[in-house]
């Protein structure tokens, strides 16, 4: 890590943890810890799609299977912790049967794949209304207190949202810059050549899709914790529509465009909605513009904008007229 990524990364951490301080508003704290719960939704896709080249139209399956696993785990007895952990592994261990069906099919078969799967979860949810509640949705009995501190508080939810969004950052970044993130990359880029190699791509993909799925369950159990709430339109195909544009929009294969990504999107959703009635036409408008003028997504295109500035300021020519001939 260079020494400008590391500044960079100190004034990103105090930035996150003066935001509540900054804004006071409980609203506005409320939508930072959105962004935060969507950024790590976001991040969890992003191991697939960007590092891996796997686009995922389910994500939001795992919301599904996490989320209505914990709930109704504590609703008959079950102690937070042990709730949440054993929910999060249900959610992981049902993300591997998943890998192994999509990753039978490459391409738009993956794609298709995986939208079916999540559909299935949305469909289960849908219908089983003893277990699920159906269309009303269910309810989470309160938030835990994690070594006895009340996160009830829209300050201190966003503070233990926080801790666990910085450890799960940790872990990306550690599977994306590790020789298993290497090999994913090259699978990605070079699959024949990596089996030419020694390497086994498929359980290197199938990896990566259950370590989406363990964060995205992780992201799924701060969503209940949140809104106290879930319901069949929360694991919809446009929940997993959006985790993805997140991704895309904010520069997939980077660290930071997810979180870019999720901030625009969730800004977009809370804010812009009161305004603009068609703030859906407003959100596909700004995809399309991203798209059309930086097609990697915005971290990067920014990245190059400002390289080729430095370039031009730094060039000795630059800005001096041509001498005569």
């Amino acid at each position: 890590m260079t020494k400008s990524n590391v500044i960079w990364l100190a004034v990103a951490a105090l930035a996150a943890i003066a935001v509540p301080f900054i804004i006071g508003n409980e609203f506005y704290i409320n939508m930072a810890t959105q962004v935060l719960i969507y950024a790590l939704f976001a991040l969890s896709i992003n191991m697939m799609l960007g590092y891996g080249g796997m686009v995922s139209l389910g994500h939001a399956g795992y919301l599904g299977i996490a989320g209505y696993a914990c709930i109704l785990l504590v609703i008959n007895g079950m102690d937070q912790l042990s709730a949440a952990i054993v929910a999060v592994l249900i959610s992981t261990v049902v993300a591997g049967f998943f890998g192994v069906l999509s990753l039978r099919a490459p391409g738009l078969g993956f794609i298709m794949i995986t939208l079916a799967l999540g559909q299935i979860v949305w469909g289960i949810a849908y219908r089983a209304n003893d277990l699920t509640g159906g269309d009303n949705g269910i309810r989470h009995p309160a938030r835990p207190m994690p070594f006895g501190i009340d996160i009830r508080d829209a300050t201190h939810f966003y503070f233990f949202t926080l801790v666990v969004f910085v450890i799960a950052l940790f872990f990306i970044w550690r599977f994306a810059h590790s020789p298993f993130g290497a090999s994913l990359k090259g699978a990605k880029d070079q699959p024949r050549r990596m089996t030419m190699l020694g390497h086994n791509v498929w359980m290197v993909r199938w990896l990566t899709f259950v370590l989406a799925g363990f964060w995205g369950s992780v992201a799924s159990i701060l969503y209940v914790y949140y809104n106290l709430f879930l319901s069949p339109h929360a694991i919809s195909l446009q929940q997993s529509a959006e985790i993805l544009l997140m991704a895309i929009l904010g520069g997939a294969s980077t660290l930071t465009g997810p979180i870019v990504g999720a901030a625009i999107i969730t800004l977009v959703k809370n804010v812009v909605s009161t305004y603009v009635e068609r703030w859906n036409t407003l959100l596909g408008a700004i995809f399309v513009l991203a798209i059309i003028f930086m097609p990697y997504g915005l971290v990067p295109g920014c990245r190059q904008l400002w390289q080729r500035i430095r370039k031009k300021r730094q060039s000795p020519n630059a800005g001096k007229p041509e001498a005569a001939a």
